[in-house]
């Protein structure tokens, strides 16, 4: 043992240290290795983890101020790190290039295996055929007369035979090898390939594409500038001069829901008629928006998400002055558009006024409190409680449009009870103390508008589509070598399959001895028999190695040779 490790150490000391060029392909084959590209695989879903937990930038900056001013060291550590740009942090970043390039360097050297690999004749016939997992043992067959048949003729059967099975057959003197599965490697390479046009579909795609929603209301437009959207999601690389120049107008609404005592109040038809105008000047065009049927203006998508209810409230202060008139969007709460929302009147003098509630599409508040019995519009009612304060100085941030923020306000109060009103449409309601009235006028539709660009969507999808092909390949296509050697009056007939978890090979080894042996007209059928001749496991791993060949593509050797 001491003279092993001695030896060892003595055989280190003498190896000549590496180069510069030597150190450099060493790291190379490193990097371009499949189990570096999986690694790095993995650690980009995990980098990507925080973008989905901590707010982004380019998403919320809202939430990502409010969340440093709730955290000041925490917030200002995330910061330093990146952690509030993920996907444009340059560790992020790095990790994508890396994975990019490892797979660049993982799959050129495979082409060129594989491209050497289709222009060579399948490996010659191994040394010892009865080595190998299924072979067949046979004489060589005589006619009639009694006369051996001739080789040649044999393998012209044979060659025949594996022909038609889409075999590549290279006949060599009295051998033959025949090969097919090539498809395999190349599925191989196609997968490897489309996760390249996906990594370069998704980079297009984060740094150029937006998504982003808006609610309309029914009778009003939308104009696709950033001012309009209640929420925008982009890339580092998108600008507000990205988006289109469209406009959208909604004209109507139609919801349909069922009656029946089957399912009642499911859905049945959502539909919104809307007039497009592509471009400023140019002539507007009606199109018909409906769930899952988006339109497509100028490369951008816009979806029907979602719809609700929006009253229209009429306020009026102390001095009996319109304070706020007009829709207000209630979002819904449940399946039956139960709906909650804010109604902020911040000019009515001298105290602003503010209220909360609910709108119920069907309602009954007596029977079953602020709880809507039916999505349609079958008995509305808005169901408000009022706060007022002093006047606020506009600061410029931005607030939840859709809840109430009662912070500097008072709630108003009846006989010591928070004051309450239920309105039908048309319905005004008088305000304790005389701080002012409120009128339910009527009820709206909005509708929920997604719109978005994704650039690179279709290369995306190509990848996507290549990927599922290349696997398919890789998992259905059978790599397998069949050979046929005839000296003296034997003939040996094997067969290997190149990839686990293959069935089928004794049967093939059996048909291709059958054609060459037993099934030839005016032919005598010899015995061919089946098995395995004495021979350790050792002695079989090597007839397995020869059998494979050196110029064929294997996963681990081009590993090797990348490095």
């Amino acid at each position: 043992m001491a003279r092993d490790l001695t030896k060892r150490r003595t055989e280190r000391e003498l190896a000549p240290a590496l180069g510069f060029k030597a150190t450099l392909r060493f790291w190379w084959g490193q990097l371009t290795s499949m189990r570096t590209a999986l690694v790095l695989l993995f650690c980009l879903a995990v980098a990507a983890i925080p973008g989905s937990i901590v707010p982004q930038r380019s998403i919320s900056p809202i939430k990502v101020e409010n969340f440093i001013d709730a955290n000041p060291e925490l917030g200002r550590f995330y910061d330093t790190i990146g952690m509030f740009d993920v996907f444009t942090s340059p560790w992020f970043s790095a990790i994508y290039l890396l994975l990019f390039v490892s797979l660049i360097g993982c799959i050129v050297p495979r082409v060129q295996v594989y491209l050497r690999a289709l222009r060579a004749e399948p490996v010659k016939v191994p040394a010892r055929l009865t080595r190998l997992p299924a072979h067949r043992v046979g004489a060589i067959p005589v006619d009639v007369d009694g006369d051996p048949e001739d080789p040649a003729e044999m393998l012209r059967w044979a060659e025949k035979w594996l022909r038609k099975r889409r075999y590549r057959v290279a006949v060599r003197d009295r051998e033959l090898s025949a090969e097919r599965g090539y498809l395999r490697e190349a599925g191989n390479l196609v997968f490897h390939l489309s996760l390249i046009l996906v990594l370069v579909g998704v980079a297009i795609g984060s740094l150029y594409g937006y998504r982003g929603t808006a609610v309309v209301v029914v009778g009003q437009g939308f104009s696709n500038t950033v001012t309009q959207y209640d929420d925008l999601t982009s890339g580092g690389r998108f600008s507000s001069t990205d988006l289109a120049p469209f406009a959208i107008k909604v004209n109507s609404f139609e919801a349909e829901y069922e009656t029946g005592p089957v399912q009642t109040g499911a859905a049945r038809v959502f539909r919104a008629n809307v007039t497009v105008t592509d471009t400023p000047g140019a002539t507007p065009h009606d199109e018909v928006l409906e769930v899952n049927h988006p339109l497509t203006i100028g490369g951008t998508e816009v979806h029907l998400l979602g719809h609700g209810y929006a009253p229209k409230v009429t306020v009026r202060d102390a001095a009996g002055n319109i304070a706020w008139s007009g829709p207000v969007v209630f979002l819904p709460q449940d399946g039956n558009f139960t709906s909650a929302g804010a109604v902020k009147a911040v000019d009515a003098r001298p105290e602003r006024l503010a209220f909360q509630g609910f709108f119920l599409p069907s309602g009954d508040v007596e029977v079953y409190g602020p709880t809507s019995q039916f999505p349609g519009l079958l008995r509305p009612q808005l169901v408000l409680n009022a706060w007022y304060g002093p006047p606020r100085t506009e600061t410029g941030v931005a607030e939840n449009v859709y809840s109430l923020d009662t912070r500097g306000l008072t709630q108003l109060m009846e006989n010591g009870e928070p004051f309450r009103m239920y309105l039908s449409p048309g319905q005004t309601v008088e305000l304790p103390e005389g701080k002012g009235s409120v009128t339910f006028d009527g009820v709206e539709q909005w509708v929920q508008l997604q719109i978005s660009r994704t650039p690179a969507l279709p290369l995306t999808a190509v990848g996507i589509g290549l990927a599922v092909t290349g696997l398919s390949f890789s998992l259905f296509v059978r790599p397998r070598r069949l050979w046929v050697r005839i000296r003296d009056e034997q003939v040996e007939i094997a067969g290997l399959d190149r990839a686990d978890a293959r069935h089928g090979l004794e049967d093939e080894v059996a048909e291709l001895a059958a054609v060459v042996c037993d099934e030839q007209p005016g032919v005598a059928h010899p015995s061919v028999e089946r098995g395995r001749d004495a021979g350790d496991e050792a002695d079989v791993a090597e007839a397995t190695a020869d059998a494979y060949g050196d110029d064929r593509v294997d996963d681990s050797r081009v590993d090797a040779e990348n490095k």
